[in-house]
């Protein structure tokens, strides 16, 4: 059993703690759908312009798990969200 986990740092244009937990929720949301893994904000959860969310996906197939992580943070970078992928990091268990 491989279990990928793709830790993202945002950096969030946001005015008020508020703002960004409903930025956060709508990038939680969109990755969820779109790639079929579990996803939740792990750190910076009372600062406003920092957040860092964990994406995590198990399968048996460790190319297949490296390559969907790969996918979800380029889908962060790429996709035109209301915050911006400052940094990733993959890791493989």
């Amino acid at each position: 059993m491989i279990i990928g986990v793709c830790t993202i740092e945002l950096d969030i244009p946001a005015a008020s703690l508020k703002d960004k937990r409903h930025i956060i929720k709508s990038v939680i949301a969109r990755l969820r759908n779109k790639f079929n893994i579990s996803v939740a904000e792990i750190d910076h959860l009372d600062s406003w312009q920092r957040g860092v969310i964990a994406a995590v996906a198990v399968s048996n197939d460790r190319d297949y798990v490296h390559g969907l992580m790969t996918r979800v943070a380029g889908w962060v970078e790429e996709s035109r969200l209301d915050c911006e992928l400052v940094d990733y990091e993959i890791e493989l268990i």
